[in-house]
């Protein structure tokens, strides 16, 4: 098996959520949130699970709700929980990022969602600098909607674009014509909402270089804000309906790196800065200027340049970070319900931190931020003895003659060229990493 096939975490967290355990519940949950540095900001993610329709290449949790009525019952449920977690936090400095992600947000109604970031706007106090992001498809997005963004303060906007060949869309049960996703940016711009995300995706059925330069070239030409973009990770044993996308259609190892690199040229060429693994952003966005001055972040939506330490996740499968840990929420949503309409904070399972946690965690994170860890520097930050990350660099070393990194002293460093492979490099640093054929999505 190559490197490129080798599953591996994404690293949005270290510990990873294939790690979490039911050990760690709502106890230790209302422990950190009560705990939060006085002062300190907070962000929150809102879970919206249901879409309109599946794409057979989504591995989100989601669902079609088949009419309203389990939409507006989720969330009434959703209300409830805000409520209880502003209570359940102690003082904080307010509110500085708000993301709903899904699924897709707006399967919600124009009147649910102005309602809805009113609500948690006003029970974790919106700090007026705030950012307020949502997730959405492109295909159901109405006038009132965007009209209720606009009003209720959204200020930025990431829109699924993924491609633009009408065979990979229709292989991928994603048909959406270029002309569409042109009108909602139009409608978005009229609006005010000009902070625009799109997220582009490489390695999906049928798709060639020549698909994703067109969808590379598209963001381009509508001066995107930030762009992503991913490889298609199949894996229909996580993500059943995954399964009606035939596999002998799928790129092969060498075609996704092609097309990855393909992608990254059109964007650079055009100006756009590389963010980590698998982003760009325009040279004048927060992204990349957190990028050049070593503050960007790796949390659960990716990279950000939000700085807090503190994060509430709302909704079904959402995960809380705090200081002395991670929590997950319950997946199952009549579990959730129950648990928070019997006023409990719905914990399913969780990990606490330990001092090696944190270690390897800040190493992982510089190095899928920056591309390049100084070890003996970060142990020296979190007050580690020199050498605990020594096993780190001993593995990093058998990686060098593949050309996946360098390590000169106690700097491990990922050419640009090999950034597609990160998540590889990264796993060296993780000491809790357990071989496992589907437990994570490969490399590339």
């Amino acid at each position: 098996m190559t490197f490129a096939q080798r599953p591996v975490p994404r690293y949005t967290s270290y510990p990873t959520a294939a790690d979490f355990a039911s050990a760690v519940g709502e106890g230790e949950t209302r422990a950190w949130a009560a705990g939060v540095a006085p002062g300190s900001a907070i962000s929150v993610y809102a879970h919206i699970p249901f879409c309109d329709r599946l794409c057979w290449y989504c591995g989100c949790a989601t669902s079609v709700p088949n009419g309203y009525d389990r939409i507006a019952a989720y969330v009434g449920v959703l209300h409830e929980e805000v409520d209880l977690w502003a209570d359940a936090l102690g003082p904080h400095g307010g509110l500085a990022h708000l993301h709903f992600g899904g699924g897709s947000p707006n399967s919600l109604s124009a009147e649910d969602m102005g309602g809805l970031i009113g609500h948690i706007s006003q029970r974790f106090g919106l700090r007026p600098d705030a950012e307020i992001a949502m997730e959405l498809d492109p295909r159901v997005l109405s006038v009132a909607q965007i009209e209720a963004m606009a009003a209720a303060g959204v200020n930025r906007v990431s829109l699924g674009v993924q491609t633009l060949n009408a065979q990979v869309q229709t292989a991928i049960n994603r048909v959406q014509p270029r002309e569409q996703v042109e009108r909602v940016i139009a409608r978005l711009n009229a609006a005010g909402i000009i902070q625009h995300n799109m997220d582009l995706m490489y390695g999906l059925p049928g798709q060639t270089v020549a698909d994703v330069e067109e969808a590379a070239a598209f963001a381009v030409l509508h001066k995107a804000s930030r762009i992503s973009v991913f490889g298609y990770a199949h894996v229909p044993w996580f993500a059943k309906h995954q399964a009606a996308i035939d596999e002998d259609s799928l790129p092969d190892i060498s075609a996704r790196f092609a097309q990855a690199e393909a992608a990254s040229a059109i964007l650079v060429d055009a100006g756009y800065v590389p963010v980590g693994l698998d982003h760009f952003a325009r040279a004048d966005d927060s992204l990349a200027i957190a990028a050049s001055t070593g503050r960007l972040r790796r949390n659960f939506q990716g990279y950000t340049d939000d700085p807090c330490d503190t994060l509430i996740g709302l909704g079904t499968s959402s995960i809380s970070q705090f200081s002395e840990g991670y929590v997950q929420n319950r997946k199952d949503r009549n579990a959730w319900r129950d648990a928070v309409l019997a006023g409990r904070l719905p914990s399913e399972r969780g990990i606490a931190l330990t001092e090696d946690d944190r270690l390897r965690a800040r190493a992982i994170e510089r190095l899928m931020c920056d591309l390049r860890v100084d070890v003996p520097a970060v142990c020296a930050e979190m007050g580690a003895p020199a050498g605990s990350l020594n096993d780190a660099l001993e593995t990093a070393r058998f990686l060098v003659p593949a050309g996946l990194c360098q390590v000169e002293g106690g700097v491990v460093s990922v050419p640009f060229e090999a950034r597609v492979m990160l998540r590889t490099v990264a796993q060296c640093f993780d000491g809790r990493f357990k071989p496992a054929p589907r437990r994570h999505a490969k490399a590339v």
